[in-house]
């Protein structure tokens, strides 16, 4: 088994860091779900900070590396433009989904929404792994803004898995090779 160096920078990009961002979400949300005063001693609040801090910041950093390392790298190989006159589309995935009415779909409505919607993700995590270092235990006390911390991780969820289901389904139909 083999795999091309485009192979590998998608492997990176959507499974690699796409499986460490879905591991970082299923603990935040754990953590963040259970940040209780009354569920917590003094110095499990204390380490339940730590690792949510530390989680947290270390989910937007790979979210932020999965949109950059797919909008600059593995992305322009997906939009690289044929030369005159070729063919055979298959090194170019855009023109090989454009080129068949069974497949534009999958370009001018999941690439188009893909690109745009997929940096929502590092936005929305970077903004809840600032919550949690500035607010810190404060969390564990005020249930509001704990529950708008939650809606904000779930939104940079719902953004990365629209993407990543996107992703997932164009690669499918037009691989970058």
């Amino acid at each position: 088994m083999s795999l091309t160096a485009r192979e590998l920078w998608g492997v990176i990009h959507g499974l690699g860091l796409g499986s460490l961002f879905l591991l970082a979400f299923g603990g935040g949300l754990a953590g963040l779900y259970s940040l209780r005063r009354d569920l917590l001693t003094e110095a499990g609040l204390r380490e339940r900070m730590r690792r949510l801090n530390w989680g947290a910041w270390g989910m937007a950093a790979v979210a932020w590396a999965t949109v950059i390392s797919g909008t600059w790298k593995v992305y322009p190989w997906y939009r690289a433009t044929p030369p005159e006159g070729t063919t055979d589309l298959m090194d170019f995935p855009r023109y090989r989904l454009l080129a068949s009415e069974a497949t534009a779909g999958w370009h001018s409505f999941g690439m188009e929404w893909k690109e745009h919607v997929a940096w929502i993700a590092p936005i929305l995590a970077t903004a809840v792994a600032f919550i949690v270092w500035r607010y810190g235990d404060r969390l564990a006390d005020d249930a509001r803004l704990r529950r708008a911390v939650t809606i904000m991780f779930v939104m940079a969820f719902l953004a990365a898995a629209v993407a990543g289901v996107y992703g997932a389904f164009i690669t499918k139909a037009a691989p970058v090779l």
